[in-house]
């Protein structure tokens, strides 16, 4: 499979990556409203919980809006996809083991890493628009722990601003891959 090819079943497959981003933006907001009414501990395992849902329910969504929600399983870039969760692990230990020493800056620290496994996504996807968004995240979570938030400003502030931006960004994308159709190359 020629990477070209790889990219656009990737993009015919998902949306674009969109159906998941913005899943991913809901429980982010899930995840905010969480730290407003009840603690951060809950907040944070709304998020980490949460995260684990994002691709199976993105799968989901993608079939009922008449896309396979799989990619070809001779796609290279599946592989990719999967390596680049490896991101969210690493950044999951450390903005777990950071709560303990300063707990407000869990949320930023979540921006950044998401931030940083979107850059991945315009290779996994062909998509230039996801370093728009990777960096919008990475700059926000920046931005939180420069202003040192306490956890529920910064929870509100980190999670609303991840999950906004997300949504936003999701319909964009999801709109650019409406018209896509696949090539059998």
């Amino acid at each position: 499979m020629k990477f070209e090819a790889a990219q656009e079943d990737m993009s015919f497959s998902y949306f674009g990556g969109g159906i998941g981003v913005l899943v991913s933006g809901l429980i982010w907001c899930i995840a905010g409203t969480v730290a407003l009414v009840h603690s951060n501990q809950l907040s944070m395992l709304a998020l980490f919980f949460g995260g684990m849902f994002i691709h199976p329910l993105a799968m989901l969504m993608s079939k009922y809006f008449k896309r396979p929600g799989n990619h070809h399983p001779k796609n290279p870039l599946g592989k990719l996809a999967l390596e680049s969760t490896i991101i969210l692990f690493v950044g999951l230990f450390l903005a777990f083991y950071v709560a303990k020493l300063q707990v407000e800056w869990f949320y930023p620290i979540m921006l950044m890493i998401i931030g940083v496994r979107y850059l991945v996504f315009n290779t996994l996807y062909g998509l230039k628009i996801y370093w728009l968004l990777g960096s919008v995240l990475i700059f926000s979570g920046m931005l939180c722990i420069l202003l040192s938030a306490n956890f529920i400003i910064g929870a509100f502030i980190g999670a609303f601003i991840g999950g906004v931006t997300e949504i936003v960004f999701s319909l964009v994308i999801i709109n650019q891959s409406k018209g896509l159709v696949l090539n059998a190359t």
